[in-house]
């Protein structure tokens, strides 16, 4: 019987999913109702977005899975390489 996870990766082909990642760094600010929370782990460059209706625990140091989809996002006029997190959970 597949798991949950593994539906998910074999419905959805650009989903992507990392475990045991190590956050080097997270910040959360409020927009309207929700919390952007922004992540970064070790060794990419590239930022994890997701937003939450509550803050989070601070996740930096910790190793977490994460299941994600890349995107671009412009910014400045520049397109800049983001991750869109849809399941996020400490390893």
């Amino acid at each position: 019987m597949k798991s949950k996870l593994d539906k998910m990766l074999t419905t959805h082909e650009k989903l992507v999913h990392s475990e045991g990642v190590k956050i080097i760094s997270h910040t959360q600010r409020d927009v309207e109702e929700w919390v952007q929370h922004t992540v970064m782990i070790e060794g990419c460059d590239a930022p994890f977005k997701f937003r939450r209706p509550k803050k989070f625990k601070c996740l930096k140091g910790n190793r977490v899975n994460m299941t994600y989809y890349p995107e671009t996002e412009k910014v400045a006029g520049f397109d800049i390489e983001v991750m869109k997190v849809v399941r996020i959970k400490r390893y």
